[in-house]
């Protein structure tokens, strides 16, 4: 006699819930599927809504990638929206669903998917403003309606979802201000790789506003906490989101140091037959081997397929996750994967940095562009920690190549021996990430010690004299102040011009430098190399006054 069909209910209908829902029916032809959504639309592409908003995506049933009636024709699912989970019994195993109508019904079930997500802190005054997040389409379709050209806007939040708005809001004409809490924009990256944004942002017309925050509104303006006032006809939030554990909360689940549903390497909760997957729930962080919130919708897609699986009688388990991010400013992009060097600090974690400036492609080959990368390892292991990179062209290509060596495994080192795919237009004989790894065997090694960007005004305090061996032009062009040029080419005959003492070397982004160093060391000179040289020093000095 066969088994009775399982009835799965599942709520939340867009990445991790329907990834469940159609994983599932792919597996089991025979389950019951019921899904509820709270909101009008399901499946939609949401990473989509700010282009959708500036233009780029203009057809905005585009976004709409499934609806209730598509999703029961293909697979048979019964999806209900405007369907909120208002209560969930697990000793019972029902939840209490309210729908549009106001009736409160109760559906049983075998298995329960929380595919919750996360919702905007909204910890900013905005009374007098109207305040909309860019999370949801009638979010967009508000926001796209509203826009004019030379309309004041107001974006709280330099981090991803912040950064794409106000692209979109300016290719819409909108006179955009950027408010920022921390003196920095795009925190997940260190600062020296994340200068460059706030200058792209302001040659673009962005009025960036950094360790400010919105205290008061009325209407057509917002007030900063420096007394300013800003005109604003209303406020795009992206400051943040939090977990959405109410509904698991109140059920009894268990919550994680983190504030997010508690979960093990199978996306099981503490209640037997609750499944909990996305952007409210805590994943094993890959680098420091905790729990961490990373909201991705990668994740969220890929964990409620694994859920799928186990409930169909399959073996599965989550792999730790890296938080492997990118977003891309004007034609600039930011990646970054693992853990960023202030995490490091900040855990007391052991580590060693480097930094290269090679190019996107061969240089011989026309439009290489400067790529700006950071790779962050374990000086006693090798391990890779984290890497971040900057650029116009090939980001996407390194951080994912970078993310993956570190999935399997191969080490900081390891990179310089990876075989990656060349022609002239698309890379060069030795990758960027090529170069990282060789870089990152000279730090580890010994072969060319290296000073950080930041501890050069230290180093120099203890005595250290600071040598520049870019050329002449260079030095006039912009110069480490105390730096004495000694152009790399006329190094050997110059040696009697050297300083007593340790010395510090540097030239525009590591290489020279690296040169330099391993010919001074050879003619008995205490000598460091400034990493990733005069552009990264530059980069980074400029974060901290910006």
């Amino acid at each position: 006699m066969s088994a009775a069909p399982l009835t799965v209910v599942i709520v939340g209908g867009v990445a991790g819930g329907m990834s469940a829902a159609t994983r599932l029916r792919r597996l089991d032809e025979s389950a019951r599927i019921i899904v509820f959504e709270r909101g009008p639309e399901v499946s939609y592409a949401n990473c989509g809504l700010p282009y959708y908003v500036g233009g780029v995506i203009q057809d905005r049933d585009a976004l709409l990638l499934q609806t209730p009636a598509s999703l029961h024709r293909r697979f048979r699912l019964d999806v209900r929206v405007r369907h909120e989970v208002v209560r969930i019994d697990t000793d019972l195993r029902i939840v209490e669903v309210e729908g549009p109508d106001g009736q409160r019904v109760r559906q049983a079930y075998d298995r329960l998917v929380l595919a919750t997500g996360a919702r905007p802190r909204r910890d900013e005054p905005h009374a007098g403003v109207p305040v909309r997040s860019l999370r949801t389409v009638e979010d967009a379709d508000a926001i796209h309606a509203t826009l004019r050209p030379g309309l004041p806007v107001v974006v709280v939040g330099g981090g991803y979802t912040g950064l794409e708005a106000v692209e979109n809001l300016v290719a819409r004409g909108a006179t955009v201000t950027l408010v920022q809490r921390g003196r920095q924009l795009l925190t997940p990256l260190d600062p020296e790789m994340a200068a460059p944004l706030a200058e792209e942002l302001r040659a673009h017309g962005v009025d960036v506003r950094l360790g400010v925050e919105v205290t008061a509104s009325a209407p057509g303006a917002v007030t900063l906490s420096d007394g300013s006032v800003v005109p604003a006809e209303f406020v795009v939030d992206a400051s943040g989101v939090v977990p959405e554990v109410g509904l698991a909360q109140a059920a009894g689940l268990r919550l994680g140091e983190t504030g997010g549903i508690a979960v093990d390497e199978a996306c099981r909760t503490s209640a037997p037959d609750v499944f909990a997957v996305g952007d409210g729930v805590e994943k094993d962080d890959l680098v420091g081997g905790g729990p961490a919130l990373v909201t991705m919708a990668g994740l969220a897609n890929r964990h409620g397929r694994m859920v799928a699986d186990l409930i169909a009688g399959r073996e599965a388990s989550a792999r730790p996750a890296a938080g492997t991010g990118i977003v891309g400013v004007f034609g600039l992009a930011f990646a970054k994967t693992g853990w960023s060097e202030r995490q490091l600090r900040a855990a007391g974690r052991e580590y060693l940095a480097v930094h290269v400036h090679p190019g996107s492609h061969a240089g011989y080959y026309p439009g290489a562009e400067t790529l700006s990368m950071k790779l962050l390892a374990d000086p006693a292991s090798d391990r890779i920690l984290g890497a971040q990179v900057v650029g116009r062209d090939g980001v996407d290509k390194r951080i994912d190549v970078i993310a993956t060596a570190m999935q399997a495994g191969v080490t900081a080192t390891g990179l310089a021996e990876l075989e990656l795919a060349y022609a002239p237009q698309f890379g060069s004989a030795k990758d960027p990430v090529n170069l990282l790894g060789y870089v990152a065997e000279n730090t580890r090694t010994g072969t060319t010690p290296t000073v950080q960007w930041h501890e050069l005004d230290e180093t120099v305090r203890s005595g250290a004299a600071l040598i520049d061996v870019r050329s002449p032009a260079e030095h006039a062009a912009g110069a480490i102040p105390g730096a004495t040029n000694l152009p790399l080419d006329e190094l050997r005959d110059r040696l009697d011009e050297l300083p007593p003492g340790p010395l510090v070397v540097h030239c525009q982004v590591g290489l020279r430098g690296h040169i330099a160093t391993r010919l001074l060391r050879q003619h008995g000179r205490s000598v460091r190399n400034l990493d990733g040289g005069y552009r990264t020093w530059r980069d980074g000095t400029a974060s901290a006054v910006a």
